[in-house]
């Protein structure tokens, strides 16, 4: 099989490129310029695809013995990424960028060049596992190690484009082993330092960059009933959850933390509130898609006028996150989520992963929430 390995120049890409090469693939490696003026160097796990990363990747596709290329997707990526992460954080949203990387950029873009190019798939370092229906339709699911699973951030992938991706790491045990292999191989990124910013804010403060591009106007801070007991200096660079950084005059009646429960970019407001104002018993969107058979194809949903009846699932809502039981169901065209323990801090923006067992069933954006104690 004629494989495309994307090669970010760390070492579960090298290393998930050498497997692809020992497994009697006809491999090509690529490197995704993402940047029109990248860094020089990393600093730590602070921001990727600068020039030493290209670089790495290209001695491990030297000591691999296999072709290797640098594509410029930079436009690509600053219109399907960039600009869509601040667009969502000037609508009063928390968007996930490298979901958005992997649905636009790597799983689209990426693909789409590489199958016209007569490659049969895209070979990646993530940590996940592609398994077949009876019917022959590729299902997402985890990996075998959940420490490292990868898969939620892969729930952004289409049927399609899961039948043309190749995850060779799926079922390696844990990083550690990765890296003991990667020396093995003489790979010189065998201990380079994972990356866990968001790569185009390497200075990791996000505030400050967002105020560089989105109009930030003073305005009030106020609790859940209303009243006003501080004021901020750009709501929209606030998210919910947040704790640090509020600045509040009044202090709470209990003495206890608040933190942000809602932005509100109509009014210019950011609401705070209790630790239990952000607990969530409803999460919902209409933005949604699945990896594999829908419920109602998988058997565990029925088809309703509207959309289909409730499932049993797990829903989780960050990377890292864990997977919270809940029933979903489609009503009018909306995924509707109501896990059976409240999830806390949820944005809209986010991204809902739902998982049946291993398998990630799909995933929709956040479009609303109901809180426990106030409708978001």
């Amino acid at each position: 099989m004629k494989v495309l390995a994307a090669m970010s120049g760390g070492v579960d890409s090298a290393v998930a490129a050498a497997r692809a090469v020992e497994a009697g693939h006809d491999v090509t490696g690529v490197h995704l310029a993402l940047s029109r003026m990248p860094g020089l160097f990393r600093s730590g796990s602070r921001g990727c695809c600068t020039v030493e990363d290209s670089l790495d990747a290209r001695r491990a596709a030297g000591l691999l013995g296999i072709p290797f290329y640098v594509w410029d997707f930079s436009a690509q990526f600053t219109e399907a990424v960039v600009d869509d992460f601040v667009a969502e954080y000037a609508a009063g949203r928390t968007p996930n960028p490298c979901m958005r990387c992997n649905e636009r950029i790597k799983f689209a873009a990426l693909l789409d060049r590489a199958l016209e190019l007569g490659f049969d798939a895209v070979a990646t370092g993530h940590y996940a596992n592609v398994e077949w229906a009876a019917d022959g339709t590729p299902e997402l699911h985890r990996a075998s190690a959940w420490a490292k699973d990868q898969s939620y951030v892969l729930g952004v992938l289409t049927t399609d484009q899961l039948r043309h991706a190749i995850f060779p790491l799926g079922d390696t045990p844990s990083k550690d082993l990765v890296r003991a292999e990667a020396e093995r191989r003489g790979l010189s990124v065998a201990n380079k330092p994972d990356s866990h910013d968001i790569c185009f804010i390497p200075e990791g403060d996000t505030r400050d960059w967002l105020a560089d591009r989105i109009d930030m106007e003073p305005g009030e801070i106020v609790d859940t009933d209303g009243q006003v007991i501080g004021q901020h200096d750009g709501a929209l660079a606030y998210t919910v959850g947040q704790r640090k950084g509020l600045n509040l005059g009044v202090p709470a009646a209990d003495g206890r933390p608040r933190f942000v429960v809602t932005v509100k970019p109509a009014t210019n407001q950011v609401v705070v509130g209790s630790r239990a104002d952000l607990d969530i018993v409803e999460i919902a969107g209409a933005r949604f898609s699945w990896a594999g058979n829908d419920p109602v194809i998988s058997g565990i949903a029925e088809t309703t006028d509207g959309g289909f009846t409730a499932f049993d699932c797990e829903v989780q809502i960050r990377a890292h996150a864990d997977p919270v039981p809940a029933i979903a169901e489609n009503i009018d065209g909306e995924i509707v989520v109501r896990p059976n323990v409240p999830l806390s801090g949820v944005a809209t923006g986010q991204t809902a992963v739902l998982y049946v067992g291993t398998r990630v069933l799909g995933q929709f954006t956040i479009d609303r929430t109901v809180g426990a104690n106030v409708l978001v």
